[in-house]
């Protein structure tokens, strides 16, 4: 297992100009970090597409300080496009895959789904399916050339519940295509954790753990907590200090056989620096103890 950090841990400093993406890197591999994943930022502005310059600068900077580069996040959608607007996001994810190699990782998440809250149940599921299915096979075959593996992580409301994403990863059946497993996230849809993990973690190419604090949907906590798909109320919380069974999870996937690059994603309202070197030190320990 190598335990790395996402560059979405800092998204507070780098938007804060605090923080480029090499002084995140740096940051990383100061303290504890054996890889890093590369995440499209759109909201503050940081997004490779079309950059090639800038993906081979930090592709250098990481060789430089001994970072190992694990996986390049991006988001997508392909639901209920028109042919046309399909087509142009086939495009522009296959650009982000050049990217990816530009930056010399061997595995790219993409998004694939998103529909507004009010029509993410089965109906519009099983209408967008083929298309789904469809975009993920082009997408992995394009990036087949350059030996990287694609996958789609468990979030957005829509492809996220475990059996969803389970069907979509076996009906593509590309030996290329696999599932960024967050072990968090299927909360967000009111999945029990320990189930759903255990029903993915055999798909998985990468392993995201996160943590998050619960409170039902009739107590409304106030600032800082968004709302599940039913209305659970859930705020980010600092890896092994929240009310996921963060001990357990970590011992089904190691159990598992995984050992594969494990990330810690922390979205949480501490400094994010603090809290994402908690985070790792916990995972770490947690870890080795289990």
């Amino acid at each position: 297992m190598k335990l790395g950090v996402s560059t979405y841990c800092l998204y507070q400093a780098m938007g804060q100009q605090k923080m480029d993406i090499f002084a995140v890197l740096k940051w990383i591999k100061e303290n504890g970090g054996e890889h890093a994943e590369i995440v499209q930022l759109l909201d503050i502005g940081f997004d490779l597409h079309g950059k090639p310059e800038l993906a081979e600068q930090i592709r250098q900077y990481a060789d430089e300080i001994g970072l190992e580069l694990s996986n390049y996040c991006v988001g997508g959608n392909v639901a209920g496009l028109s042919e046309e607007a399909y087509t142009a996001e086939i495009e522009r994810l296959k650009g982000h895959i050049d990217i990816a190699h530009q930056l010399g990782v061997k595995r790219m998440r993409h998004d694939v789904a998103s529909r507004p809250l009010e029509e993410t149940g089965t109906a519009y599921f099983e209408q967008d399916y083929a298309q789904i299915v469809a975009a993920c096979r082009e997408l992995a075959d394009y990036a087949s050339q350059y030996g990287i593996a694609t996958s789609i992580e468990n979030h957005g409301f829509y492809a996220q519940h475990s059996e969803r994403v389970r069907r979509i990863v076996l009906d593509v059946n590309r030996d290329n295509f696999r599932t960024t497993l967050d072990v968090g996230n299927f909360v967000c849809v009111d999945e029990p954790t320990e189930p759903a993990v255990r029903a993915n973690v055999s798909l998985a190419s990468m392993v995201h753990f996160k943590d998050f604090y619960l409170r039902p949907a009739d107590c409304n906590p106030g600032e800082g907590w968004f709302q599940s798909l039913h209305g659970q109320y859930i705020r980010g919380a600092i890896v092994g200090q929240g009310d996921l069974p963060i001990p357990k999870l970590v011992s089904i996937v190691k159990q598992s056989g995984y050992d594969g690059y494990v990330s810690i994603e922390f979205e949480g309202m501490e400094d994010c620096l603090k809290g994402t070197r908690i985070a790792l030190d916990n995972l770490r320990r947690l870890w080795n103890e289990a």
